[in-house]
Order: C-alpha cells, then sequence, then structure tokens
C-alpha cells in the first residue's frame, strides 16, 4: 500500500497542505495522534456548552487575501461561517476604557482622538502595518528572485525592511512618545508573544493589519467545524485521515523519505503499521522530529535546531455562563485587562507575575453568533500568557490545587470588574501549557512554535525541505509562523512546493483499512433514562487493558451544539464479539442520535483506555 503523501499530525497545517494536495489529485494519508483532527483549532463538551479551544478571533480573512483565497479554492467558504467580531477589542478601565475598532481610519482616529500628541506617529505606525502587510504578500516567492532584488528592497519594500529592522518595543520607543498610547497599541500582544523587546514588528504587523483591515473571525460553531471540513475534505478526494494514530519513524532510503511507520495511540497492545510514500510532511512540532529519524538525520535537525527559542503557552479559563454577561457590563467581545503596569517595558515581568496583577483578555463569545451556547447561557474564556516551568515538579494533587487556586483569583478579578457575573457561572475549568502539551505533544506547551523573535521570523524559519529533499515541514513552528492565519498559509506553500517539485509517482486506489470502524449490532431501552448499544469488537481490542473506551459516532444523525463522540464504560467484559455501551438518555444531540442510530450504522471506537 502506497500514497503520495503521509503528513504527520493533523493541525491546521496539515489539513491545509492535505486537502490542498487533494485538490492536486493527489492521494494523501493524514495521521493524527489526537481522536480529532485540529490541534489546537478543536472543541469539546461540557454540560450545555460546546468549548472552544484555541480561536479567540482569526486574522486574514480580507477581500482577496490569501486566506480568502484558499478558502475559495477548497470552498471551505461553503461549508464552514465566519461571524466578524463587532471590534478589535476594548481595553477595560476603571476610568475610561478605549475600544479599537475596525477599519485604518477608525482605528487611527480613536487612537488620535486620545493621544493627540501622538498623531503622527499613529499615522505612521497604520501606514507600516499596513505596508508591512501588503509587501510580504507581494513579496516574490522564488529565492533566486528574492536574491536578485536584495540591494533594491529598502526602495520596493520600505515597511517591510522597516518592521523586520525591529521589535514592537523599539520601534514604539521610537516613534510614540505617550506611555498609555503605546500600551492600548499592544494590549493583544498574548496572541503574538509575551515580550514586546522581543517580538518582531515584522510579525506583529501582518496578523495585526489583517484584523484592522477586515476584522477579527470567529467560526460558527467552534474551530473544531473548520478541521472536521479539510479533514473531510481530504477523505472525499480520496485519501485518508486516520485519527488516533500517532507517528513513530520516518522511514528514509537513498537519502530520501520512502513511508512512515505508525502505531494506535490508544491501544498498547496495537502493532505497528508502515506505509509507503513519494513525500512527506511534518506537520508535528519540528523540535520532535529527530525522534522518528535515522542518522545522519536526527543530528542533523536537532543541530539545526538547537539554539532556537521555543514560544510562550497560553493559560486558558473556560466559562459557562447561566445568562447572557452583558447585563453585568461587558461591553466588548475582546476585554484587555490590563493589570499592574506602567509602561511596555513592565509587560514582560507582568507575564511572570502574580495573578492577582496579571494581565488577560476576557472574550465573550456571545457578542457573536458563536453557536457554543443554548440561547439563554452565554460562554466565555479568560486567556493570559503562560509558562511549563511554572507547573513542573507539581504533584497532580498539587497541579489541580493550583489551577484552582488561579482559577479563584480570575474569577474575583473577573467579579471586580462585572460585579455580579461570579453568581451566573455554571461551568469553569482551566487549561495550562501542560495541558496544550498533552494533548498537541507540542514540547513546553508552545502554542506559536518558535518563538516569534527577529531572529527566528521570514527567511530565518524553517521552510519546506531543508533537511531531506521530499520532507517537508508545515506547522507553527515553521514558515511563515504560528496562529490560524501562519498556520493555514503554512500549509497551503508547503503543497504548493511539493507540487512544484514533482517528486511524485503512481498509486492505485487502495486505502488504508481502519478495522477501529464497527457497525452497530443490537440497541436496547434499559429503562427510561438510559439506552444500550452493542457494537461489533474492533480487532486487537483488548478488554481487560481498559475500563473505558471512546465512541464517535460516523454521520450523527444530530449535532447541533454538540459533539459526535463520549468516553463510555464498556459494559461487556470484552468476550464474544461484540462491545455493548450504556448511553444516558437527556436533551443532547449525541443521545438523540443514539436513540435515532439504525442497525449496521458505522462509528469508531478508540481504545480500550483506562
Amino acid at each position: 500500500m502506497k500514497y503520495n503523501t503521509v503528513i504527520i499530525g493533523g493541525g491546521l497545517a496539515g489539513l491545509t497542505a492535505g486537502a490542498t494536495l487533494s485538490k492536486f489529485g493527489k492521494k494523501v494519508l493524514l495521521l493524527e495522534q489526537h481522536h480529532k483532527p485540529g490541534g489546537c483549532a478543536t472543541t469539546f463538551k461540557r454540560g450545555d456548552f460546546v468549548i472552544e479551544v484555541g480561536l479567540h478571533e482569526m486574522s486574514g480573512l480580507t477581500e482577496n487575501g490569501s486566506i480568502t483565497q484558499i478558502f475559495k479554492m477548497l470552498e471551505v467558504d461553503k461549508h464552514v461561517q465566519f461571524e466578524k467580531v463587532p471590534e478589535f477589542y476594548g481595553v477595560v478601565s476603571n476610568k475610561e476604557d478605549f475600544v479599537m475598532p475596525h477599519g485604518y481610519d477608525a482605528a487611527t482616529k480613536a487612537l488620535i482622538d486620545k493621544y493627540p500628541e501622538d498623531e503622527k506617529g499613529i499615522k505612521r505606525f497604520m501606514k507600516l502595518i499596513a505596508g508591512t502587510r501588503k509587501e510580504a504578500i507581494n513579496l516574490p516567492r522564488s529565492p533566486l528572485k528574492r536574491k536578485l532584488i536584495y540591494p533594491l528592497m529598502p526602495l520596493l519594500y520600505p515597511n517591510l525592511v522597516e518592521a523586520t529592522k525591529h521589535t514592537v518595543g523599539s520601534w514604539l520607543d521610537k516613534y510614540i512618545t505617550n506611555k498609555n498610547a503605546k500600551l492600548d497599541l499592544i494590549a493583544h500582544i498574548v496572541y503574538w508573544g509575551d515580550d514586546p523587546y522581543t517580538l518582531s514588528m515584522f510579525y506583529f504587523a501582518v496578523p495585526f493589519s489583517g484584523f484592522i483591515e477586515n476584522g477579527g473571525h470567529f467560526i460558527k460553531g467552534g474551530s473544531q467545524l473548520l478541521s472536521n471540513y479539510l479533514a473531510s475534505y481530504i477523505q472525499k478526494k480520496g485519501g485518508s485521515v486516520l485519527l488516533g494514530k500517532k507517528a513513530e519513524k520516518i522511514i528514509t532510503n537513498n537519502g530520501k523519505a520512502t513511508g512512515v511507520t505508525f502505531r494506535d495511540s490508544f491501544n498498547e497492545n496495537s502493532k505497528p503499521t508502515t506505509i509507503l510514500c513519494d513525500n512527506v510532511i511534518a506537520n508535528c512540532a519540528i523540535p520532535l522530529v529527530p525522534e522518528m529519524l535515522e542518522e545522519p538525520y536526527a543530528s542533523e535537525l536537532h543541530q539545526k535546531i538547537n539554539s532556537k527559542t521555543n514560544s510562550c503557552s497560553l493559560l486558558c479559563m473556560y466559562i459557562g455562563f447561566n445568562t447572557d454577561v452583558e447585563k453585568f457590563g461587558v461591553k466588548y467581545y475582546s476585554n484587555v485587562f490590563q493589570g499592574d503596569i506602567s509602561t511596555i517595558k513592565d509587560i514582560k515581568n507582568n507575564h511572570h507575575g502574580d495573578w492577582s496583577k496579571r494581565r488577560f483578555i476576557f472574550v465573550d463569545y456571545n457578542k457573536v453568533d458563536s453557536g457554543l451556547a443554548p440561547t439563554n447561557k452565554s460562554e466565555g474564556v479568560i486567556c493570559a500568557v503562560d509558562y511549563i516551568e511554572d507547573w513542573k515538579n507539581l504533584k497532580q494533587e498539587d497541579y489541580k490545587a493550583k489551577k484552582e487556586e488561579v482559577a479563584q483569583v480570575l474569577l474575583q478579578r473577573l467579579e471586580k470588574q462585572y460585579p455580579g457575573i461570579r453568581n451566573s457561572i455554571e461551568y469553569y475549568e482551566v487549561s495550562t501549557s501542560k495541558t496544550i502539551k498533552r494533548y498537541t505533544s507540542n514540547p513546553s506547551g508552545s502554542v506559536y512554535g518558535y518563538a516569534q523573535i527577529k531572529t527566528q521570523i521570514a527567511s530565518k524559519r524553517f521552510r519546506n525541505n531543508f533537511l531531506i529533499p521530499n520532507l517537508y515541514f508545515a506547522s507553527a513552528w515553521a514558515f511563515p509562523g504560528g496562529g490560524f492565519e501562519g498556520s493555514i498559509q503554512g500549509g497551503f506553500l508547503a503543497a504548493l512546493q511539493m507540487n512544484k517539485d514533482k517528486i511524485w509517482s503512481e498509486c492505485d486506489n487502495q486505502k488504508y483499512i481502519d478495522n477501529r470502524i464497527v457497525q452497530l449490532k443490537e440497541r436496547k431501552t434499559i429503562d427510561d433514562n438510559t439506552l444500550e448499544l452493542s457494537f461489533s469488537k474492533p480487532v486487537d481490542f483488548e478488554r481487560q487493558n481498559g475500563e473505558h473506551a471512546i465512541l464517535e459516532l460516523i454521520n450523527p444523525k444530530l449535532t447541533e451544539l454538540d459533539l459526535p463522540y463520549r468516553w463510555l464504560l464498556i459494559n461487556s467484559n470484552g468476550e464474544g464479539n461484540n462491545l455493548r455501551f450504556q448511553i444516558k438518555l437527556d436533551d443532547s444531540s449525541f443521545s438523540k442520535s443514539c436513540e435515532l442510530i439504525d442497525i449496521d450504522d458505522e462509528a469508531i471506537i478508540y481504545g480500550p483506555l483506562a
């Protein structure tokens, strides 16, 4: 069995690359260790709420922009709905809020109205970010062409050159005088990095201008819908997406990658499988790739990345409310709490400081038609910079206690700003850098890959096949960088390069058969509140190794405000040919789908799990 391309990892870059290659007629196999695609572009279910893992607002959906064109090519725009948020962000204060609106003219006016003494610098800022984005998009892709025009760069790409010379902090200190104006300009820095004096002005300018030009957007129903659609596109075009499969080794022969060996992520008894291919895309974190390579490539890659700096991580506190929180005074979609800082020089230390004084952003998803909560309820998230070092060497009970301590501090601060909001909370949960590392395998929980500092941006970022001719890199760790916009662009550009390189051979239509896909054999009612479903048992499923399994319905009848899977107790003893699961009957779409499922309908079972 052979595929044109095997993709290791199902994050947005891997999904976009796979969908683009499938569009080009290539036979693609995507391997994702989690039981759902998307990486940080995923959701999970808690009570009445669909919890958005990573997306707060997405940049890049500009008219005729690259993301817009990619989505049109892959028909994303026909299947995924994007909701424009009301304003870029609001900085909340006990005195006077500052609102950063969408649109260059509106944003310029808002800033000058508040800081008239910095009119010249504010106009220069807007010109710089707009010009940097435009020039970055128009920069020739060919390294040879870029080399030829290098002497003319200051003339042809003046904003790009200026932005790459500066950090955000150095540029603001040079052109903006009012310290509060600087703080308002980079109120959203958590979405790019943790320190304005190391964060590249180039990397900051490109997505910032995307937000200003056409607004931030949220995916209705959560980012999982985008990830699911891209995965389904690969399959519709003849490819395969295998979830719960972890790549272990990239096979090389005569200086080329020739295959990938993987194993089931949820079944320790599973045997390794090797699939041959023409080329490989590493969508996983680049620091994980040396472990998969043979020598000398493992040492060569390790040497190349050894000096690189990882980005910060994020702490997210997911909150479900039993009402619309606007009644408590929440005015904006994205509400910035500046914390205990006076100047931008305080930001780095503040991100390492006491949680009672640390900067954070509170997002109110109810300001758009998010599709995450019932009409009488709402959902929000608190997001702040986080570092895995702050959670190391903690026992499980100490880790949980520290998370709860942080949660209570943040809730107290939220209540102080919006009196009464705390009593409306129905659910809350904290994820940390350790959580991100656990589910995505990103070292340090680094959501942005390598830090977007001056020495690790643009052409200095790893790109495509720099190690082995047919091993390509596409992720937040590679070119052009992190975030939804950067990852999607990176996956698309990798696919374009692969199509240009033409490292392909003929493949037949034979596809990997996933023996975890099973059929419903029996359905019976236990009582008024319980339904029992009996499915055929997957091959190599050994009941004694776990008490639970993940049951995911394929093509569920209903999906509104729900996800098609549950972690369930296995009610059968594992003997015989079937596995039995008892489903609690409630008003959820999953429960109703289980009631409506037909005999021989398919599901997939991941496990067994302890």
